[in-house]
């Protein structure tokens, strides 16, 4: 695992520094390429061929998760990500059990009437990883296998609406339902984007599950800081659906996209 560390670390810093002219964003009206997640669940936007994002979030009890997805062809994407809690501030340092996988293939590209539709595999869930033998299980769960459709309009800006179902392989809660998603993400202007999205959590809401029966509803802030550089600010389980929520769940999330 330490070896995975250290060469997800030299990963990002070469992405981060290779070809930076080439960046592309996925925020505002000005974005060049679609978003490729909301704030938790997965779009049917996927990254260009031979493009690559680096993104980062910043969550509570010093969490931090890292990951990098590439463009293998126009309809494919695969990525890897790691992270853990405790990497920011005074406590013990808790890495994730296993890196995760991701990827998305597009079935069916958007039409003038008809969504782009696609299907995919997301093994990392968010935020604390909870380590009790009656959980054993993200405090999100991870998308699993899901399919997802997405539909832009050009309404005052952009406008996405998205929508699909996912089963997660995070189990051991005693909760393993299908589950389904919506969300729609809005230009504000030529370099911010907002997004909102409904996650049902019909698979966090009996067993040992810690959902209550209320859903997620999360909201994400997106701005083209820079050429290439996405910075956001999430508000999450605003719907309260888990103990300890006082106004929302607050993250960060910083993507950097570029081509090689």
């Amino acid at each position: 695992m330490k070896i995975f560390n250290k060469i997800l670390i030299l990963g990002l810093f070469v992405a981060v520094n290779y070809n930076f002219v080439s960046a592309q964003s996925y925020a505002g009206s000005a974005a060049t390429i679609e978003p490729t997640m909301l704030v938790d669940k997965p779009t049917a936007g996927l990254l260009k061929r031979g493009s690559y994002s680096v993104s980062s979030n910043f969550f509570q009890r010093g969490g931090m998760l890292i990951g990098i997805t590439v463009g293998i062809f126009e309809p494919f994407t695969f990525g890897i990500s790691y992270g853990g809690t405790g990497i920011i501030g005074k406590d013990s340092i808790n890495m994730n059990p296993m890196p995760g996988v991701n990827a998305k293939l597009r079935l069916v590209g958007e039409g003038i009437m008809m969504p782009a539709l696609a299907i995919g595999f997301d093994s990392q869930g968010k935020e604390p990883y909870l380590s009790a033998d009656s959980l054993k299980r993200y405090t999100i769960k991870s998308p699993g296998v899901y399919v997802v459709a997405s539909k832009n309009y050009a309404i005052l800006g952009n406008l996405s609406i998205h929508g699909g179902f996912n089963k997660s392989l995070e189990t051991g809660d005693g909760d393993g339902d299908l589950n389904m998603f919506v969300g729609v993400e809005k230009s504000l202007s030529s370099d911010i984007s907002i997004m909102f999205e409904y996650d049902f959590g019909m698979n966090d809401n009996h067993g040992n599950a810690i959902g209550k029966g209320n859903g997620y509803l999360n909201f994400g802030f997106r701005w083209s800081w820079a050429k290439g550089l996405v910075v956001g600010f999430d508000l999450k389980d605003i719907s309260k659906n888990q103990n300890n929520v006082n106004v929302g769940n607050r993250t960060i999330q910083i993507d950097y996209i570029g081509e090689l």
